[in-house]
């Protein structure tokens, strides 16, 4: 059985390609750098990272861009011996405008370097490329109408102004002939994510609809003409759960097709799993799969009769989940940032860290401060279980309180609980405690301890658990006695795309990891030996 989410923790909008008996997904990253993740699979079941392509300044530089902006929806094909990658880069959120760029890479493998980008448009987000039978290319993208009361966080249907489609020519690498609107979407609006399939002569269009929270769908519809007019599947919807509140998937929406050798179907879709007693996601937007059959309509349907989608759906004949471990340890060996981690927004990477500075060591160099838009050492790895702990040691000589180092549960800069080390200017060295409960716009912080608690210099270990909504700090000073809570217990539940302003006022996901900041200036360097992720 395949079990959902198959890409847990935040990976949404998944964009699915098969070349022969291999299976790749390809999620949105927003502003974690680098761009877009890519995961493959033979068996629909295991799962694994293979790339990050999006990886030099050429190719992205999000220094700037404002929560949840960055690489929205990207969509991975494969024709003419060539993988493409569709991808926009939103460099606004708030407001009327979005200001979303559209590009196209390429590259012959997925694990090789991708080509520079090819510019297309900014007419609208969620693009993707179609390769007909016939060998022309159709770029869809939705059209953004910024002359409406849209506005980040209160998105509004007039603003989703339909599905634009276009050809592609490959050889000049620009779009050519007329700009047609094909689709308008149904009443559920905010209608966006489209993607293009063929079979047995008809087009068939699917597409995100109702908005990124609990009303999100994939609506289906076909033409016998790519220009449409298309008709809409008798259920309006392929997959939602939004008239099912008592659904273990919800948040059910923005997927694509795919049609593996021997005749069956799947559709991916991204799904959230609420905690109670919020209806708050902490793990963010996740990847899942659902089977699929055809019907003697010509219509596409969930296997299981409904349009609500499943934990558990039938795999591959022969597939076996490879069960992970629950522990999942770094020590910063070999030079080479573990595969699990990612930066916010720079393509400078060596501004912010080196891995060999000091051998067996993640070094951050304290930039600005934590949650800023531009430069900020912070390098982290999803949240994938509702309960964890994790931990890590820190070597850190402050001399300014303006100087911090430790650990942290981040979300983003309205949303975070962060453990650390500085300087007191009575306590002297010591351990405090930062958090912002998504109090936006103003984003202030509160320190739950005041002022901190006196620790030893040396090194200082600091650890956090998680269980559901709940989040409890700890520190030890390395070899000097047992682990000690500290701070009251913290709300994990605003580490959340619900948290703080509530549905689609951000739409990322948590991240745990290491953080330095020196707002002197002075770039204080924070030595980091391991780190260890841990199921609870």
């Amino acid at each position: 059985m395949i079990r959902n989410p198959i890409l847990p923790g935040f990976n949404p909008d998944p964009s699915i390609c098969r070349v022969g008996e291999d299976y790749y997904i390809a999620t949105s990253t927003f502003e974690w750098y680098p761009g877009v993740q890519i995961h493959h699979s033979r068996d629909l079941v295991n799962w694994t990272l293979v790339r990050r392509p999006l990886e030099r300044a050429s190719q992205l530089d999000m220094r700037g861009e404002p929560d949840s902006c960055g690489i929205w929806a990207p969509c991975l094909s494969y024709a003419d011996g060539l993988f493409w990658l569709v991808y926009t880069d939103v460099k606004r959120y708030d407001g009327n405008f979005k200001d979303a760029h559209n590009y196209i890479v390429t590259s012959p493998t997925i694990e090789g370097a991708w080509s520079e980008p090819s510019y297309v448009n900014s007419s609208g987000f969620d693009p993707s490329l179609f390769h007909d039978d016939d060998g022309r290319k159709w770029f869809v993208n939705m059209q953004w109408n910024q002359r409406t009361e849209s506005y980040g966080g209160s998105p509004k249907t007039p603003a989703f102004d339909g599905i634009l489609l276009q050809e592609w020519d490959a050889s000049t690498k620009s779009l050519k002939g007329p700009i047609k609107n094909i689709f308008a979407g149904t009443e559920l609006g905010l209608v966006e994510g489209p993607h293009l399939f063929k079979r047995n002569g008809w087009y068939y269009l699917t597409t995100a609809e109702g908005g990124t929270g609990y009303d999100h769908a994939v609506t289906m519809a076909r033409s016998r003409n790519i220009d449409g007019p298309y008709e809409l599947h008798p259920n309006k919807h392929l997959i939602t759960s939004k008239d099912r509140p008592d659904a273990a998937l919800q948040r059910a929406g923005h997927g694509q097709y795919v049609e593996i050798p021997d005749g069956q179907f799947y559709h991916t879709h991204l799904s959230g799993r609420p905690l109670p007693p919020h209806r708050r996601c902490t793990l963010g937007r996740e990847t899942s799969l659902q089977k699929c059959i055809w019907k003697e309509d010509g219509w596409l349907y969930l296997e299981n009769g409904t349009t609500v989608p499943d934990v558990e759906v039938p795999g591959l004949n022969g597939a076996e989940p490879i069960e992970k471990p629950r522990r999942s340890g770094y020590n910063f060996d070999g030079g080479k940032l573990p595969a699990d981690f990612q930066w916010l927004r720079t393509p400078q990477p060596e501004r912010i860290f080196s891995l060999t500075d000091r051998s067996g060591h993640l070094r951050l160099f304290a930039r600005e401060s934590i949650g800023s838009w531009f430069e900020q050492a912070l390098v982290a790895r999803r949240q994938e279980h509702h309960s964890f702990r994790a931990e890590t040691v820190v070597e850190f000589q402050p001399d300014t309180y303006q100087q911090v180092a430790g650990l942290t549960h981040y979300y983003n800069r309205f949303k975070l609980h962060a453990i650390a080390v500085t300087l007191h200017e009575k306590l002297g060295h010591c351990v405090t405690i930062m958090t912002c409960s998504g109090d936006y716009p103003n984003g202030r912080l509160t320190f739950p301890i005041g002022g901190g608690v006196a620790v030893p210099d040396g090194r200082i270990q600091l650890a956090m658990e998680v269980y559901d909504n709940d989040l409890q700090f700890f520190w030890q000073a390395e070899g000097m006695g047992a682990w000690q809570a500290i701070g009251p217990v913290l709300d994990a539940g605003v580490i959340s795309d619900e948290g703080g302003r509530g549905e689609h006022g951000s739409f990322t996901g948590a991240f745990v990891g290491m953080f330095a900041f020196d707002t002197s200036g002075r770039a204080k360097a924070a030595d980091f030996d391991w780190f260890n992720y841990d199921e609870l």
